[in-house]
């Protein structure tokens, strides 16, 4: 089955009243084609070759329908639904959205189990009973080996972005998983590229796949400038706060998750100061169309929303479009853009996001083919700069158009009264004019880390290193850096061939925690109850003391600079 749109409803879809409920909660409406096409099959308790990009909303076109099938009357605590992930980040996701989306079902647990994560918790909370495993597949094998995870009753397994897996080195772990599991689990496979060894694993180990093919027309105005901005040591809304004042804006709308943050960033917006107002569907269609009026005539500025009442809005002024929450998919974000930067204008779109979020913004980038530009924090002299502007201007529209004579008079009596030079009264004045906004603004103490855009946006999603062989790697276990002329430094990890560990482990788990691109990996040597490995020369400070509490096979890495 292939298809890019649907005029489907979730209600329609055969899903439960308490799923339901958790999606009409969470703002979400319309199913998008990846949800459409291959909700009906999963429900059916059929396998299903999933080929979609991140971002398209896969995550709950498997998480809805495996657990509206889930069997929660068992007494058996051991887990019904298995799903692999690439990466941790993308591990707790996945986990945090089949909380949400069963919110409602009483007796269900979820857990996320990856490496860098201490043992204890990970058993402690496997041995409580969860119904739902999220994981990296290293982890998944050691829980497995060790005995503290039995997937005999599991009804169903999810590989989640198995091309990603492959590249990092994983598909053999995958494999053993596979291999490990009932005859009769439902199996589940999503990939964005269908190279090789992954349709060997469909081939293998799916049995008549339904396959689900979406194509993704994401493409976005050259009229807009995208931009970003990562939110540390601060609330997205007193970020959101010193964006607005320092951007030339005209009409804004921000967009967020829920009906209920729209209530939430309006009133804290029109708290610092701002003309805004919040529109969703628990509103009347007049009450819409009255703010929506509001905005198009300039009475409000700033109009908050969701993806679904703000469908087919068309305010010609709209400047900026504010992602206060990233959308749930990437066309999402291609048409809430879309509505800045029409007929040729130009126009502002910028997307509040936490670190865990990156991620998505890079996937995002790829399927778009367009790069976002990473914004710093407004500077206190930036805002005071433009409050002072602002105040003047306004100072100076009530002298030309205002009849000032009974304020003249009145600021004569207080200069003869007081003896008051009239610098001084008016900077007085002034001072008395700031309200609770004042016009000097302080500087906020908040991290800021710069990342390398080059590698963050071009390392990691090379489409080279899909094509990436085994002989990359000699006989000897030896990985040869990728280029020679880069600065290295070689470290020693704790971990050797005694250990059972393979350079493709340390690879993955170096990619996957410190966030270094496989490519930049040197030189690994094995061995018996150490290794080394060959780490770019600017690696920072914080990424090696994180990697120090990687585990891998079963060891802690210990990782430190090789002084022999």
């Amino acid at each position: 089955m292939s298809s890019d749109s649907s005029e489907l409803n979730f209600h329609s879809l055969g899903l439960n009243e308490k799923l339901l409920s958790a999606i009409d909660a969470l703002g979400y409406k319309e199913p998008t084609p990846i949800q459409a096409n291959t909700i009906p099959y999963v429900l059916e308790g059929r396998d299903v070759l999933g080929q979609a990009q991140t971002g398209t909303g896969k995550t709950a076109a498997f998480a809805l329908p495996l657990l509206n099938n889930m069997d929660l009357d068992s007494s058996s605590k051991q887990p019904q639904v298995l799903v692999l992930t690439p990466t941790r980040e993308l591990a707790i996701q996945v986990a945090e959205s089949f909380e949400q989306f069963s919110k409602n079902i009483a007796r269900l647990n979820v857990v996320s189990i990856y490496g860098g994560q201490e043992y204890g918790r990970q058993i402690q909370a496997l041995r409580r009973g969860v119904q739902v495993v999220v994981g990296t597949a290293g982890r998944i094998m050691d829980h497995m080996r060790k005995g503290t995870l039995k997937l005999d009753a599991l009804k169903a397994l999810v590989l989640d972005e198995a091309d990603e897996m492959l590249r990092m080195g994983f598909i053999d772990d995958v494999k053993w998983v596979l291999s490990h599991t009932p005859d009769s689990c439902q199996r589940l496979l999503f990939s964005a590229t269908m190279p090789r060894d992954v349709i060997g694993i469909v081939n293998t180990y799916l049995r008549e796949p339904c396959k689900v093919q979406i194509k993704t027309k994401a493409a976005t105005a050259k009229t807009i400038r995208q931009r970003f901005f990562v939110v540390k040591g601060l609330s997205k809304l007193d970020a959101l706060d010193r964006i607005l004042e320092v951007e030339n804006t005209d009409g804004v709308m921000i967009f967020v998750k829920t009906k209920t943050s729209t209530i939430e960033v309006a009133d804290g917006l029109k708290a610092k100061g701002h003309l805004a107002a919040a529109i969703n569907g628990d509103m009347q269609q007049n009450q819409r169309e009255y703010i929506i009026d509001q905005l198009k005539s300039g009475k409000i500025n700033i109009l908050v929303a969701t993806d679904v009442v703000a469908r087919g809005l068309d305010v010609e002024r709209i400047s900026h479009v504010i992602n206060f929450d990233l959308p749930q998919d990437n066309e999402a974000y291609v048409h809430r853009i879309g509505r800045t930067g029409r007929a040729g204008r130009e126009g502002d779109a910028i997307s509040l996001v936490y670190t865990r979020d990156l991620r998505q913004v890079r996937i995002l980038e790829r399927v778009i083919r367009h790069s976002l530009e990473e914004m710093e924090l407004p500077s206190a002299e930036e805002i005071t700069q433009k409050r002072v502007q602002k105040f003047k201007h306004d100072l100076a529209e009530i002298v030309r158009h205002k009849d000032l004579t009974k304020f003249k008079a009145l600021a004569h009596d207080i200069q003869v009264e007081y003896g008051t030079e009239t610098e001084d009264m008016l900077a007085g004045l002034i001072f008395l004019a700031q309200t609770d906004r004042n016009l000097f603004v302080k500087e906020v103490k908040v991290q800021s880390e710069r990342r390398d855009r080059d590698r963050r946006t071009k390392g990691r999603f090379d489409d080279r290193d899909n094509r990436r062989k085994g002989s990359d790697r000699d006989r000897k276990g030896a990985r040869p850096r990728r280029d020679s002329n880069m600065p290295m430094t070689t470290y020693r990890v704790e971990v050797g061939k005694v250990d059972g560990v393979e350079p493709r482990n340390l690879v993955g788990a170096i990619a996957n925690e410190a966030g270094i691109e496989s490519k930049f990996i040197g030189q690994i040597k094995l061995f018996d109850k150490f290794s080394t490995v060959d780490l770019p020369e600017d690696t920072s400070k914080s990424q090696i003391e994180h990697l120090k509490k990687v585990w891998v096979a079963g060891k802690k890495l210990s990782i430190k600079e090789d002084k022999r």
